[in-house]
């Protein structure tokens, strides 16, 4: 347990850079007096390992200095963490190498593991993109890995809402959801990181100019953070409204975020044996057009701009088939 924690610090700090003690035990799960222990015998055992004091403070590694314990190349580890994604990984031209970084970890494993590691791969596939959707390529998506890597400013031209625009990047990290790719990168001379569409860059030109990486930049958190914002800003307006058993599994399914409405005494809007929910949408439009998929197995209590708005939908809907009639 011991040499498995010694190696973490090791791992961590290489791939993280500096990090503070308090840091490392919360992501160790043992105390700043553990730590500091271990950091004496790391340092002991002649790992070049250093720490500052002050607010800025933390422990790192000699600049340059890495451990060399999985013979992983530059490419396998880039590729390590798609070794279960053959779809991304073939997208970004690192099928091969996550499959050969993929069986150098098992080889290094001890037989029994070896065996559980096969066994998993074997028994479980990872799938990315939802029921009837398209896989989603960019033009430019190893382009862009490649200046993600490399820390590379790129030019770009780029449709937004606002219209064409060409930018320059300093591209920070790449997430693919639901099968789409999203570019995470700083426009030069601004701050803060913005999200990019990969599909939306028409044209696309590295100027082999590296920049500095924030240090403290968490690709996770940020997509996290920028995830929450987007949803806030994005679903202004909710509806309320009551579903039948069926129209809830419709719902479940969707996985649509919904918040049950909980009343003491049934309302006589609402049909016996049906629930209600609050559902977010983004306009009174969309709300209207989104609830018509449930058909009889939904019905809106309010607001009652919605209601009229969904309405005239049913009654467009009706007299655009009378006609063909």
């Amino acid at each position: 347990m011991k040499a498995s924690r010694l190696l973490s610090i090791m791992m961590m700090l290489q791939a993280r850079g500096r990090m503070t003690a308090p840091a490392l035990a919360e992501a160790l799960e043992v105390s700043e007096r553990t730590i500091l222990r271990d950091i004496d015998q790391l340092s002991t055992a002649g790992v070049p390992i250093w720490g500052d004091r002050g607010r800025n403070g933390g422990f790192q590694l000699r600049e340059g200095w890495s451990t060399d314990l999985t013979g992983l190349t530059e490419h396998e580890a880039h590729a390590l963490f798609l070794a279960g994604l053959p779809g991304p990984a073939t997208e970004l031209g690192l099928d091969g190498m996550a499959t050969s970084a993929r069986l150098k970890m098992i080889a290094s494993l001890p037989p029994d593991s070896r065996e559980q590691a096969d066994r998993v791969a074997s028994r479980l596939h990872i799938d990315t993109v939802d029921w009837y959707r398209a896989q989603e390529t960019p033009l430019f998506l190893r382009e862009v890995a490649n200046a993600v890597w490399g820390s590379y400013r790129i030019e770009v031209k780029y449709e937004s809402w606002r219209g064409l625009s060409r930018r320059e990047l300093e591209p920070l990290g790449l997430v693919l959801k639901g099968g789409t790719w999203y570019l995470i990168a700083k426009m030069v001379g601004k701050p803060g990181a913005l999200t990019f569409r990969l599909a939306n860059i028409s044209e696309l030109k590295s100027s082999r100019r590296r920049f500095k990486r924030p240090a403290r930049f968490d690709l996770v958190k940020h997509w996290r953070d920028a995830m929450n914002r987007y949803e806030t800003d994005l679903y202004r307006l909710t509806a309320h409204i009551a579903v039948s058993p069926r129209g809830e599994n419709w719902l479940a399914n969707a996985r649509i975020k919904t918040a049950p409405v909980l009343r003491g005494a049934g309302s006589a809007e609402v049909p016996s044996g049906w629930k209600e929910f609050l559902m977010p949408i983004e306009s009174i439009e969309h709300g209207a057009r989104k609830l018509l998929e449930y058909g009889s197995n939904l019905k809106i209590v309010g607001p009652q701009e919605l209601k009229n708005q969904f309405m005239e939908e049913l009654s467009q809907l009706k007299a655009l088939y009378k006609r063909r009639a």
